[in-house]
Formats: structure tokens, C-alpha cells, sequence
């Protein structure tokens, strides 16, 4: 299991952490359970988790293992949020997404139950127009079964047509260890 440990959180590029490690981005709606995979990787709680959707409103730097570092990013498609607090949000995240050096890639999660829509499509074609690889992570994988997890992946595979989708529920830590092997060996380790 990773020794995962918080670093900061971060609005402004000129407030984002110091360091040579490369990180990944984790992305998703709000309520995808991104905070929840990075304490499942934890094996505790470091990301702070609430029921309520737009919690998350800044960068949240965490290291992993003295390796890399996952940046547990605000959730989009939360309508509630007045507009002017919107736009703020997409302006941190995208020149967060352009600007970073150290971005290796995104994992973009969603709820498994879910459709491929407008808001994946947008961000994966924006950071893949700036050289940053995609994964998919599809989440609640404890609430399916075996087999429409196979239907689950396929059907994302081939709405996003993106090769790496993983199924994982943080609940029974299911994919979450393949997730964070595919990450170290696919975007940190070669580089």
C-alpha cells in the first residue's frame, strides 16, 4: 500500500508545490469518488470526503510514496455554483492542465453507471491536445456485476475511445491496485 500524505492545497500556479516529482491529475464529476480512491490508496483518510457534491474547491497536492504526486482536482458538472465561482474553477484547472511541467497524466474518473457525455469528452480532448495521457477509472465497481463491469468497460472503451479503463471500487479496494501499478509503470517510471 502507498504512503500517501498531503502536501497543500492550491489556487493560483504561484502557490503550487515545489518539487521535481511528476504528478496526475485526478479528474471527475463531483462525487465520482475521487477523494475516496486517493484514501482507499491511503489506507486512511488524507482527502476529505463529503456527500455533498462541490466540496472540493481548490488543487489538493498529495505524495505518493516519495515518487509522485496525485492532485485531487474540484469536480465539474456541479450546476449550484454560481457562475462567476465556475469560471474561476475552469481557469484554475485548465491553466493548471497547460502550464504544469510535472503533469504525467489524468485519471479521469466516473461512476460506472454512467454514459460517456459532453464533460469527459471536453476534458479528455483538452489535455490530450496538450501531449497529457488519459486513464479511466470507473467507480461503485462493488455495485455491479461481474459481468456488466465487462459491459461497463467495453461500452466506455468504446464511447471514449480510450484503451485504459479500469473498474475499482474504493469500498472493496477491487482495480484500485492495478490502477496505481498502471500509473507508476505507464506515466512516472519511464520518465
Amino acid at each position: 500500500m502507498p504512503k500517501v500524505t498531503f502536501i497543500k492545497s492550491a489556487v493560483k500556479f504561484s502557490d503550487f508545490p515545489v518539487h521535481k516529482l511528476k504528478e496526475i491529475a485526478i479528474a471527475g464529476r463531483s462525487n465520482a469518488g475521487k477523494s475516496s480512491l486517493i484514501n482507499t490508496w491511503a489506507g486512511g483518510k488524507v482527502a476529505k470526503v463529503s456527500q455533498t457534491p462541490g466540496k472540493t474547491r481548490l488543487l489538493n497536492f498529495f505524495n505518493m510514496n516519495e515518487s509522485y504526486c496525485l492532485v485531487d482536482m474540484p469536480g465539474y458538472g456541479f450546476a449550484s455554483r454560481g457562475g462567476d465561482e465556475i469560471k474561476l474553477w475552469r481557469k484554475m484547472i485548465e491553466n493548471y492542465l497547460k502550464q504544469r511541467p510535472q503533469l504525467a497524466g489524468l485519471v479521469l474518473l466516473m461512476d460506472m453507471a454512467r454514459d460517456w457525455a459532453m464533460d469527459e469528452e471536453s476534458i479528455t480532448q483538452f489535455v490530450m491536445t496538450h501531449d497529457i495521457p488519459v486513464a479511466v477509472v470507473l467507480t461503485k465497481a462493488d455495485k455491479f456485476s461481474k459481468q456488466d463491469i465487462q459491459k461497463a468497460v467495453a461500452r466506455i472503451k468504446k464511447q471514449s475511445r480510450l484503451e485504459e479503463v479500469f473498474p475499482v471500487s474504493s469500498q472493496t479496494r477491487k482495480g484500485c491496485d492495478e490502477v496505481e501499478e498502471f500509473m507508476f509503470k505507464a506515466w512516472i517510471k519511464p520518465q
